[in-house]
């Protein structure tokens, strides 16, 4: 039994996951694909066969090995200004952190402005868990990570008013109390959502140090979810402080 957040089409974030995943490790074999990805071989089968049709990907007979045709790999599209480094120092981080704490537990990255991706992701070793797809996508303003970097960036009241209004909420939420959720994360270092953005998840999340104040933004958050009603409100105080204390380890720094 899953709580599945809803995302993309799934074999669209599964292509680029593993396209992520050759512009970070290099070629790789089929086997070794399906692995980190997480596909069954015929799904990283099918997938890898697409990417090399469309000239993203190519296999190197002798090895049974796949790569990035050389167009990809040097566009550097994948990479996102160090991107591909900052997943490859933190994703150890955030899975003994999802195995610790019983999370899942994801690196966000504000993309075009107005939209967060699910860049990386740990995930606890628990047979019931909550299911989350790197690549996915929500509004910048959705879940704990948009009171997150609500509160870091101490955004003025018209663009508080604009994110939220690009919420499609799936629980009842008025501005007001959104708006007092935000202050209490600025003051606490984290956020919570607990049920509007996706009913039966809580989510807290805090953001990863950079440049803060009036009108600056952050790039990146980092958000743990857990089912709902299944942690006190304690538990999930030392939730927040955990993954706070998490996002200040060396690893996530620039």
């Amino acid at each position: 039994m899953h709580g599945v957040m809803p995302g993309p089409v799934r074999s669209v974030s599964q292509a680029f996951a593993i396209l992520r995943l050759l512009a970070e490790r290099g070629a790789m074999t089929l086997s070794e694909v399906g692995r980190e990805a997480g596909l069954s071989p015929s799904s990283g089968l099918n997938l890898l066969r697409t990417l090399v049709a469309e000239g993203a990907v190519e296999r190197e007979s002798s090895a049974k090995r796949y790569r990035l045709t050389e167009g990809w790999s040097e566009a550097g599209v994948l990479d996102g200004g160090g991107l591909a480094r900052r997943i490859a120092r933190v994703r150890p981080l955030l899975t003994r952190f999802a195995r610790e704490h019983d999370t899942a537990t994801g690196l966000w990255q504000v993309v075009s402005g107005e939209r967060l991706a699910l860049v990386a992701l740990g995930e606890s070793e628990e047979t019931t868990r909550i299911h989350m797809v790197e690549g996915q996508r929500q509004p910048i303003g959705g879940g704990s990570t948009g009171r997150a970097l609500a509160a870091a960036e101490r955004l003025g009241h018209e663009e508080l008013v604009r994110r939220y209004s690009r919420v499609r909420w799936r629980r009842p939420i008025d501005l007001a109390a959104w708006v007092e959720q935000i202050a209490r994360a600025a003051s606490a270092g984290y956020a919570i959502d607990d049920g509007f953005n996706h009913p039966g998840i809580c989510s807290v999340s805090t953001t990863v140090p950079g440049q803060r104040g009036e009108g600056a933004r952050v790039q990146f958050c980092i958000s743990a979810s857990v089912f709902a009603g299944a942690r006190s409100d304690r538990e999930i105080e030392a939730l927040g402080r955990a993954l706070v204390e998490l996002a200040h380890a060396p690893a996530f720094a620039d």
